[in-house]
């Protein structure tokens, strides 16, 4: 990714950098999904608007987590946004659909039907 957009919260104590919808890549998108505690974190966010880190329950240490969230965010596949002393997580669907069409809800249907 060359180029990241810096995003702040009112209040955030650091910029989170999101790659732009046309930075996103392919390549980057299915190994971030490639891991069975980034697909657990997807699905919990494809149900809900935001969710705080601490919200999805991963059976993996704090530092574990982290970078798991860092991984989806740097490939794109989520938004993150610091508010107080959270960081509040979407999912970046309307972005992925628009670089790969039907990508997402492949993956999230294979997830179900499994």
């Amino acid at each position: 990714m060359s180029s990241l957009i810096s995003e702040s919260a009112v209040g955030a104590t650091e910029s989170l950098a999101h790659p732009a919808t046309d930075e996103i890549e392919l390549a980057g998108v299915l190994q971030a999904l490639s891991d069975p505690m980034r697909l657990r974190i997807v699905v919990a966010l494809a149900g809900e608007a935001e969710l705080s880190c601490k919200s999805i329950d991963l059976p993996v240490v704090k530092s574990t987590c982290t970078h798991h969230f860092r991984v989806l965010r740097e490939a794109g596949v989520i938004r993150q946004r610091q508010e107080g002393t959270s960081r509040l997580n979407s999912l970046r669907r309307a972005d992925l659909d628009a670089r790969f069409p039907g990508l997402l809800e492949s993956v999230l249907g294979a997830l179900r039907d499994s």
